[in-house]
């Protein structure tokens, strides 16, 4: 059923600016301002509308709320919206170009997450942080040991054999061992913390059904598929697999002009968290392909990246497999999500 109003809601931490209008004339029938507390009670009074919301902090969280009293709920990207507003920025004029924007036809709109999802994508954030943190700390005590005469090698590997030495040398102030001890029990419980992150996204990626199909392809782990599902929401958002790799930023920006096609770098927009795994991934994939063409073997996928990379550059090769597996990854998560719906998951 067609809703018969239309309301647009500029949402923030504590004061919410609602502006609606009537559907079908357009004429302005809600300009409110309420507090956080007065939120749900007003809009559980009202009938189904039609709400658009500016996909930021707290949006998911209100769509599912509003969702639970009978509205339908539009997520949409603040970049997209900001075209439509009229006069300054302020909450009043922002709640009527969200308004306006869920209006337009050729509208793109922002898959709602549910919490599981949210949680899963809470522990990311917090791995994206502590691997950040800890190779910061190693290239911290790597420019330590360099004031010292000590140079190792890249990695963690080396610095793992390097630091029992240091600590036991006697021949380095006593001050500066205590200080690279510290710095490794440091580096060793950031370890610890990763790695039981990982165990945590490697089980929860074989409950779900759709992270757990995802694994089936090369060059997909259990962080990469978490991360898509939980990212991607619902990919019926999404008419096919190229928009879903657009929406990471994996397809080249254009230039074109008079029915000439201009074509340059990947556009790099959406997720870099998830759009960085997947080309990490592809190269992983680049590996197993160098490997194979040893063998007798023939792989389509592969017999594809070696015809690709006669022509071009590794990077280039890499993230045109990303882009590729984007695709794969939309077609599995559409149909799993289907099967879902409709009760045929196995």
């Amino acid at each position: 059923m067609e809703k018969s109003i239309r309301c647009g809601v500029d949402i923030a931490k504590l004061v919410f600016q609602i502006h609606g209008v009537n559907a079908k004339s357009g004429e302005t029938v809600i300009v409110k301002k309420l507090a956080r507390g007065e939120m749900m009670r007003f809009f559980a009074n009202k009938p189904p509308m039609l709400i658009g919301i500016e996909a930021c902090g707290g949006a998911h969280y209100w769509a599912r709320e509003l969702t639970k009293l009978g509205h339908t709920v539009k997520l949409m990207t603040p970049q997209y919206v900001a075209p439509y507003r009229r006069g300054g920025k302020n909450d009043a004029n922002d709640a009527e170009a969200i308004c306006e924007a869920l209006a337009r036809p050729n509208m793109r709109f922002v898959a709602v997450k549910s919490e599981s999802q949210q949680a899963v994508l809470v522990i990311h954030r917090m791995r994206e942080q502590w691997v950040r943190e800890r190779t910061s700390l190693m290239n911290q005590i790597r420019s330590y040991l360099h004031e010292f005469g000590i140079v190792i090698n890249q990695g963690r590997a080396a610095l793992a054999k390097t630091l029992p030495l240091v600590a036991e040398s006697e021949t380095l102030p006593l001050l500066f061992r205590q200080s690279i001890a510290d710095l490794a029990d440091r580096l060793t419980d950031l370890e610890t913390r990763i790695t039981a992150l990982n165990k945590r996204i490697e089980a929860w990626s074989k409950q779900d059904t759709t992270a757990k199909a995802l694994l089936e392809l090369c060059g997909v782990g259990s962080v990469t598929a978490s991360a898509a599902v939980a990212t991607a929401g619902d990919v019926s958002v999404f008419k096919n697999g190229r928009q879903f790799a657009a929406w990471l930023g994996l397809v080249p920006k254009q230039n074109s002009s008079g029915g000439k096609a201009q074509l340059g770098a990947i556009t790099k927009r959406g997720d870099r968290y998830l759009r960085t795994l997947l080309v990490q991934g592809a190269r992983t994939v680049m590996l197993a392909a160098s490997r194979a063409q040893k063998s007798t073997q023939t792989i389509p996928m592969f017999e594809w990246i070696y015809k690709l990379q006669e022509r071009r550059p590794n990077n280039v090769v890499a993230v045109a497999i990303a882009a590729k597996q984007a695709r794969m990854l939309w077609a599995i998560m559409a149909k799993q999500q289907r099967q879902d719906a409709l009760g045929l998951a196995t």
